[in-house]
């Protein structure tokens, strides 16, 4: 038994899908959360400015001395998996438990995958699905307005500006026929339920939090690291006001974010 508290951080609210599912599947670990949100959203940025972004977030995990990350953001799992493999502590992204998941599910349907800008640019996804399913078409879709809506507060699956840009995003994905859809942004699985409103409950939808969130389950499990006491911390660089009602609403119970100031990326 270890307890510290494994830290999860991610741009701002999307990563707490992935809390959600931690905290599901061990209720008493106790958890650390990070949302970037004074700087999201984190997939229009340069490469090297992400890389940086990336340092600075572990680095405040570990002064939280933390037994463990999940990176529960796409976008830095796709570009500074080097940076998480190097980290002094374990560090788990959503790269490789996803698309493992998805290889799985996949039968001769197209594969669609949809993340950030800076995911799809390179094309971490894309080469690792092609790995475990080298005969489906692989179907990579930029969604850069999803997560903006979702910090904006549009979350519901019938709200118009939600379903404009699924179905406008989407598209694609839907005229292609494909099987199976990887939802590789942790904020995209607060959008699920407008996915599969537009895609139809034919389409298997693999969540890149959930899988992510297993993945660090079965880690702690297997090295006895689990804690006892089901403590939670929330902080976020943008309005805790805002993060803390907002993410209260998502996960069905009382965040109270504290605020720390966005560091310069």
């Amino acid at each position: 038994m270890d307890n510290r508290s494994v830290g999860i951080f991610d741009s701002g609210l999307g990563g707490l899908t992935a809390f959600s599912a931690l905290r599901e599947r061990l209720p008493d670990e106790n958890l650390i959360y990070f949302g970037d949100s004074g700087r999201a959203p984190y997939g229009g940025r340069p490469e090297e400015q992400l890389r940086r972004m990336a340092r600075q977030n572990l680095a405040f995990m570990q002064q939280q001395d933390v037994k463990a990350v999940l990176v529960a953001c796409g976008t830095l799992s796709s570009i500074a998996r080097d940076i998480l493999a190097e980290s002094s502590i374990k560090a788990v992204g959503v790269i490789d438990a996803t698309v493992l998941a998805a290889s799985r599910l996949a039968g001769s349907a197209p594969i669609g995958i949809i993340a950030t800008a800076a995911s799809i640019r390179s094309g971490t996804f894309e080469a690792r699905m092609r790995e475990l399913c080298p005969k489906n078409r692989i179907l990579p879709v930029a969604c850069p307005d999803f997560v903006p809506l979702i910090e904006g507060g549009h979350i519901q699956a019938d709200d118009p500006a939600v379903r404009e840009a699924v179905q406008r995003y989407l598209q694609p994905i839907k005229e292609a026929g494909a099987g199976t859809l990887i939802l590789g942004c942790t904020h995209y699985g607060i959008l699920a339920q407008a996915i599969t409103d537009y895609l139809g409950p034919e389409v298997e939808l693999v969540e890149a939090s959930r899988c992510a969130a297993e993945d660090i389950a079965d880690y702690l499990e297997g090295y006895h690291l689990c804690g006892s006491d089901g403590r939670e911390e929330f902080y976020t660089s943008g309005s805790a006001g805002e993060f803390s009602a907002l993410g209260s609403l998502l996960t069905g119970r009382p965040v109270d974010a504290r605020h720390i100031p966005p560091q310069e990326a």
